[in-house]
């Protein structure tokens, strides 16, 4: 797994893969004992046809890791447009509600934050009732929902009870009732957008067609350089094939932004951000956060 020290020390990325740089070690150095000191020359390996099949090596693994990112960049993307679309909400709950309903307005605006918090653990695979944030503003009527077969959902469904209720009690006119509903829908795609992603992986296949390509290519390599580069075949086998399988790791974890590596997008920032942001409007600042918390939210950009 990648840690957070990989960010600054490139050495560690040879710690990460230790387990591959072995084996390319060993790999070169069978190829050069077997043609140097043992001198079976009929075991050298033309350069030509194994430079075609490192080049094929090299476009599959790319093309898995931009994929990988293209996933990564979508991720954020829908989790920008969450906090705008957040911070509209919080408007329209507060200005389109008279001001006898500031009750229902101020329950809407942190139920909006209760979903924030739910949808930020239910992607990262966490249980949401364990989740400090989520609990700060679980109130009774929505301690019911723990069996929801969609918590996210069953909170927007809340949220629509709500509205359709003023509506219907002429506390809220046809057209901005309609303008909740565009906001709502935005939501419920932006969740849609992200559960995609998460339950809809890479194919296996692209990754072990990889590993598979990049093992066998350390395998054939060092024959093709042993005869012009002697003993140096070994680190140079090592350096080629480790960008390779770097690559291809590199896809594997950007596959899921969502995920707690260190890659993985900052869920919990964005989601002390969007709770700020409609506080802030609403008049209600966060109280001050933990230590632990306070620093996850640190740099989060827009």
């Amino acid at each position: 797994m990648m840690t957070e020290n990989m960010k600054s020390n490139p050495l560690r990325l040879i710690q990460w893969q230790q387990k591959n740089v072995y084996f390319y070690i060993v790999t070169g150095t069978i190829a050069w004992a077997l043609i140097e000191p043992l001198g079976m020359d009929f075991l050298k390996l033309p350069v030509m046809p194994i430079s075609i099949v490192g080049a094929a090596i090299g476009i599959f693994t790319s093309f898995r890791a931009n994929q990988a990112y293209d996933r990564w960049w979508e991720g954020r993307k829908l989790w920008g447009k969450l906090i705008n679309t957040s911070r509209h909400f919080a408007d329209q709950a507060l200005r389109y509600t008279k001001p006898d309903d500031r009750e229902t307005a101020e329950r809407l605006v942190l139920r909006h934050v209760t979903y924030v918090h739910a949808l930020r653990c239910l992607l990262r695979k966490q249980d949401p009732f364990a989740d400090a944030d989520f609990k700060r503003h679980l109130t009774d009527e929505n301690a019911d929902l723990k069996d929801s077969t969609n918590l996210t959902h069953a909170l927007l469904d809340r949220q629509l009870t709500d509205l359709v209720a003023l509506a219907d009690a002429d506390r809220l006119d046809a057209f901005r009732l309609a303008s909740f509903d565009v906001s709502l829908m935005d939501l419920l795609n932006i969740q849609g957008g992200c559960e995609r992603i998460k339950g809809t992986p890479l194919p296996r296949g692209y990754g072990f067609i990889a590993e598979t390509m990049i093992k066998l290519f350390a395998v054939l390599l060092p024959f093709a350089l042993v005869h012009e580069m002697g003993f140096m075949a070994i680190p140079m086998n090592m350096l080629v094939c480790l960008a390779f399988a770097l690559i291809s790791e590199a896809g594997r974890v950007l596959e899921d932004p969502f995920s707690l590596f260190y890659n993985g997008l900052p869920l919990q920032a964005l989601s002390i951000k969007i709770e700020r942001n409609v506080r802030q409007v609403m008049g209600v600042p966060l109280a001050e956060l933990p230590p632990s918390e306070k620093e996850s939210a640190i740099g989060v950009l827009m």
